[in-house]
């Protein structure tokens, strides 16, 4: 029988541990979130010592889920939705799926979504700000 290709208690290459250490995901999203700033994901890689790629993105993405289930369990608003596509400044269709977004039924592109984007991020804004 072949090995499995991946293990679940591996842990990253070196090379990729940013990209798995929640705090310090946080601790970007915190610092964007007290100045008022939305990020794209490829500034949030950057900030985390990354050049953008696919994969580096989806990697991002995933631990993104941990940093709002965590700002969930603390009661926070969540972060994830201050990583925005540069193109139009509203999170990709991961954030939609995993977000809890009850209230909105419209498109996920557009000044619709925009407008609801601004409305979450500005709960984030206004919580970080002030501490």
């Amino acid at each position: 029988m072949p090995k499995p290709r991946y293990v679940t208690d591996e842990l990253p290459s070196p090379a990729w541990a940013a990209l798995f250490d929640i705090d310090r995901i946080e601790a970007v999203l915190h610092a964007a979130a007290r100045v008022g700033k939305a990020l794209s994901y490829s500034e949030t890689l950057g900030q985390l010592g990354y050049h953008f790629s696919r994969p580096k993105m989806r990697a991002l993405c995933a631990a993104l889920m941990e940093v709002d289930a965590r700002a969930r369990r603390r009661k926070e608003p969540e972060l994830a939705v201050l990583v925005v596509r540069a193109s139009d400044g509203i999170p990709g269709a991961g954030w939609w799926a995993d977000s809890k977004t009850d209230d909105y039924h419209g498109l996920y592109e557009g000044p619709e979504a925009l407008a609801y984007i601004q409305k979450r991020q500005g709960k984030a804004f206004k919580y970080w700000k002030k501490r």
